[in-house]
């Protein structure tokens, strides 16, 4: 067997234990950590929100609300409290962000929807990079448990509003 032959036969099975142990349930954008364009396929009303430990917050590091930023910038997040997972982890005590941009409000009971206004942070990044066109913009963070729906108080940061040089 050649070295070539071997290599491929073993990544071949390493694929197959990986594709056995894709968690049931999500999309396949959603395995792969491109929540972007993904949403949940459980429906909200079916999955108990989860509770988050008393004096959960998350805040921004970066920005600070009223600053002026270059069209480019990086939205750096803390969180106090819970720990952060990928989108389909379910481990207690933790979730994944959500950068909520020019959104004056959002369902709390239902999954975080996923386009230009909610960024999802689904691979468990603390930071992100964000382009926005120039003028004022609101920022607000909201931590999404394993299917995107917010916790039971939500874990929401205070909204920012900055302004895009």
């Amino acid at each position: 067997m050649t070295r070539t032959t071997a290599l491929t036969l073993a990544m071949a099975a390493g694929l197959a234990a990986l594709a056995a142990a894709w968690p049931a349930g999500l999309s396949k954008a959603q395995q792969t950590g491109h929540q972007h364009h993904a949403q949940p396929t459980q429906p909200a009303q079916t999955a108990k929100r989860q509770v988050p430990p008393r004096g959960a917050l998350v805040y921004f590091h970066y920005p600070l609300d009223g600053i002026s930023v270059s069209e480019r910038f990086t939205v750096r997040i803390g969180l106090k409290e819970m720990g952060v997972a990928p989108a389909g982890v379910t481990t207690p005590v933790t979730g994944h962000h959500h950068l909520l941009i020019d959104v004056d409000s959002i369902a709390p009971d239902q999954p975080i929807p996923a386009d230009y206004n909610h960024i999802h942070l689904g691979n468990g990044q603390t930071e992100v990079v964000v382009t926005l066109p120039k003028g004022r913009h609101t920022l607000q963070l909201l931590l999404g448990d394993h299917a995107h729906v917010p916790h039971d108080p939500p874990v929401m940061s205070q909204k920012i509003r900055i302004n895009v040089r």
